[in-house]
């Protein structure tokens, strides 16, 4: 038979005779062995072509059913058939292929087409040399064995298939909910019974096949229904037909079930009773859903009716009756019932209502039988159609609204004095809001004359004690020192300007320049000016992290902050001390962020700036960072340097944190987020203020006339064409003309439309209009998160010309 290959060529007579005589030469007198032993044996030889057989003893000659002329020379797979494995037969070419023995057990067939199972043994034969020369194969058949193993994987089977109906028959007996059976065998007085029955009951388990006394079926009844039941069944024995009774069963352990029991006797030929048969169905759960609903609707004061309308009578509940002040009854007469109902009110049983569906919500009054007292009652239900006789049924509940009712009556009583109540309460609020804002302006004006005014006033002092001298000397019509005046102006102005940045960043509403920095690059640059703010006594050590990422904030904010916290370390320390500079890469974890308001989690770089100076306590800790707050002498502090710290740690989405116990010392770490792009290239810097290269026309609207003087006057002097309008308006007017404008320089806070509106809706008709912001207080700027759009950058006021002008040229070539 063939397994679907190509056969391989046969070999010739000649190599066969002389592969037969080797064999013979080589098992020289036990080949007389081979041949009478009664283990079907072969050889084949793996040199000649397709490894043919060579030898095959009688053995197995009489279990194939083939002559030795029928075997001489053919492979062994002419005893393979339909059936026989593959994945077998594949193994046994590997071994074979491979030169190792092999045992199989393989489904062959005999010549006349009768298959048996063969035990196979195939063992290599080597030669003094170790050559291989043969393959030895014995057989066994092992048909009877398999056989039998097949019988019991069917008896296994079957009795599998038989524990899952049996399975299957529990499980749809407990979901019918059924707890147990029984069988009665009334002539012989034995009770069979099934395990649940006899595990619900108190009977040993197993059952005994022969069955159990009769008197099992009552000993774990309850105490108060045991007589009831022995006299139900005893009439069940005596001929009653039908059983069906509620009753309960105590447990060993004192716990009590309530079932459902449903029976029914069978008679014989001559008309006696035989067998009363029956099951138990598990009620427990319904009879506490009984109860519940029983205890809600007294606790509610919910009463239950049924109403056959065409009927005189209605089903009701003790509730129901206590509702209407009657004696507690199951059956009460319609018209009894809508006699309470006070003239003119809905009837409480309609039998008008003939459609199914849900029952009108009708409130109506009723006058309690007991009191005479006048209650409003509502009723809420449903009519349904009776599935055996079809007739319509209503069936619902009523229950108490007179509370309700009550109320409403109050209520309408409210709302007819509710608008002048409401009125007085809006004017009281408005008063004493209006006396709290005042209080709160008070304390912070306090707070901020305290240090802002003695600040301002030395500033203001400078810069006008500067411009009295020069506006002196220039009236004498001398000229020296004229610059070094305008130097000390410049300088108190510029001083101004920094403390009125450090409110509006403190506030929040200072727009931030955000760009990539090198935290490392710009702690090192303030060496030398620290050093020399900080004085002789104090020691400064600055610690930088390799490998530090940058971060994208305002990089003068960031000297600003520095700066301040150093100075406020330095007052720490009145008798000298040390004061240590730190950077690190940081991550904030899902838990820390969860601790701080307003914090993500994620990469962060931290700046850390410790001193070994008194520290501060929990109190002051709690307070540090609000506006005007410092312990620093009247005069000697704004109490705005970490407020403006907050401000700027919040508005760069980072944050700021203070470790600090009495006499320890003072950290204060600063986290800004990571950027992970590069540092842009420093801008080149020019010697003079840059001009304009080719008369390009820049549009200047401003509020301010001095301003926007100013800056018109500056324009032209470098060469623009100075075009101006007073306020947003005016501006948008221009710009929808034909006019050709290069840039747009706008102030933030303008009247009507303000400079950012102007420049959204200029962009919807010159999209690539460059904008430059001007800006003191952007409080109204949407400017989002502090940041604004492409083509748009910002320059804060006050501004020196040079900054101007190079704001300018940079947005002209960008």
């Amino acid at each position: 038979m063939s397994d679907g290959r190509q056969m391989p060529p046969a070999a010739d007579e000649q190599s066969i005779a002389t592969a037969r005589a080797a064999v013979h030469r080589q098992a020289g007198p036990f080949i007389t062995v081979l041949e009478r032993t009664r283990q079907p044996m072969i050889l084949t030889d793996p040199h000649l072509p397709d490894n043919p057989i060579v030898f095959a003893n009688a053995a197995f000659q009489a279990l194939t059913g083939y002559a030795e002329e029928d075997l001489v020379g053919r492979n062994c797979r002419l005893l393979q058939g339909p059936d026989t494995d593959p994945a077998t037969v594949a193994r046994i070419r590997a071994a074979i292929a491979e030169g190792r023995e092999i045992r199989a057990s393989i489904l062959n067939y005999r010549k006349d087409g009768r298959p048996f199972w063969n035990e196979l043994f195939v063992c290599p034969v080597f030669d003094e040399a170790g050559r291989l020369i043969n393959f030895f194969a014995s057989q066994v058949d092992a048909t009877l064995a398999h056989e039998a193993e097949a019988a019991q994987t069917r008896l296994s089977a079957a009795e599998g298939r038989l524990a899952e109906v049996q399975r299957q028959l529990a499980l749809t007996l407990s979901a019918a909910g059924i707890a147990g059976t029984w069988d009665w065998d009334i002539p012989r007085r034995r009770l069979h019974v099934d395990e649940r029955f006899a595990l619900l009951n108190g009977i040993a388990v197993p059952v005994e096949p022969a069955g159990v006394p009769t008197s099992a079926f009552f000993a774990s009844i309850h105490p108060l229904d045991r007589t009831r039941i022995r006299l139900a069944v005893s009439a069940m024995l005596n001929g009653a037909e039908v059983f069906d009774k509620e009753y309960r069963l105590r447990a060993p352990d004192g716990t009590v079930r309530w079932v459902h029991a449903r029976g029914r006797c069978h008679y014989g030929p001559d008309e006696a009773p035989v067998r009363f048969t029956g099951v138990l169905v598990e009620a427990t759960d319904q009879k506490r859903m009984e109860e519940r609903l029983r205890i809600a609707q007294t606790a509610g004061q919910v009463g239950a009716f049924e109403y056959v309308p065409g009927f005189a009578t209605v089903a009701v509940s003790p509730q129901f009756c206590s509702l209407l002040g009657l004696m507690p009854t199951e059956i009460l007469a319609a018209s009894a019932v809508n006699a309470l109902v006070v003239e003119g009110d809905p009837p409480l049983m309609d039998p008008g209502l003939s459609e199914v569906g849900e029952l009108p919500d009708t409130e109506m009054r009723v006058r309690r039988a007991d009191s005479g007292e006048i209650r409003w009652l509502a009723r809420r239900g449903e009519a349904i159609r009776d599935n055996e006789t079809s007739d319509l049924r209503h069936v619902g509940v009523i229950y108490d609204v007179t509370a309700t009712k009550q109320a409403e009556v109050r209520l309408r009583e409210l709302n007819d004095t509710l608008e002048a109540r409401v009125r007085e309460a809006i004017a009281e609020r408005e008063q004493a809001e209006a006396q709290l804002r005042q209080s709160q302006k008070m304390e912070a004006v306090g707070q901020l004359t305290g240090g802002i005014a003695h600040d301002f006033n030395n500033l203001l002092t400078g810069i006008v004690g500067s411009l009295d001298l020069m506006q002196t000397r220039i009236g004498e019509g001398r000229t020296e020192n004229l610059t070094r005046y305008a130097g000390l102006a410049m300088a108190s102005a510029q001083r101004a300007a920094a403390l009125t940045h450090r409110l509006l960043a403190f506030s929040r509403r200072q727009p931030l320049e955000a760009r990539p920095v090198d935290v490392n690059g710009l702690v090192s640059s303030m060496d030398e000016l620290l050093r020399r703010t900080l004085g002789e006594q104090i020691r400064l050590e600055i610690a930088v992290a390799g490998g530090l990422w940058l971060t994208l904030c305002d990089p003068n904010q960031l000297e600003n902050a520095i700066l301040n916290l150093a100075i406020n370390a330095r007052d720490a320390m009145p008798d000298g001390g040390h004061l240590t500079i730190e950077t690190a890469n940081a991550c904030l974890d899902e838990a820390h962020a969860a601790r701080e308001i307003g914090v993500k989690a994620g990469q962060y770089v931290c700046l850390s700036v410790s001193d070994t100076g008194t520290g501060m306590p929990a109190d002051v800790i709690a307070r540090a960072f609000d506006p005007f707050f410092t312990t620093k002498p009247l005069g000697q502090g704004t109490g705005l340097g970490l407020s403006m710290i907050y401000g700027f740690a919040t508005q760069s989405e980072g944050n700021v944190k203070i470790y600090s116990e009495p006499g320890q010392g003072t950290t204060v770490k600063l986290y800004l987020p990571r950027y992970r792009g590069e540092v842009e290239p420093p801008a080149e810097t020019r010697g003079e203020a840059p001009r304009a290269e080719r008369g390009e026309t820049v549009l200047v609207v401003e509020d301010d006339a001095t301003v926007r003087a100013l800056v018109i006057e500056v324009l032209q002097e470098l060469g623009y064409q100075a075009l101006e309008a007073p306020d947003g308006p005016a501006g948008l007017r221009l710009l929808q003309s034909n006019v050709h404008v290069d840039l747009l320089i706008t102030d933030v806070g303008l009247p009507g439309i303000n400079g950012r509106q102007l420049a959204d809706q200029v962009r919807l008709f010159r999209p690539h209009l460059r904008v430059l912001f001007m800006t003191g207080y952007a409080e109204n700027a949407a400017f989002g998160n502090g940041q604004i759009g492409p083509g748009m950058q910002m320059i804060t006021k006050p501004f020196a010309v040079d900054a101007l002008a190079t704001k300018i040229r940079a947005m002209l070539e960008a």
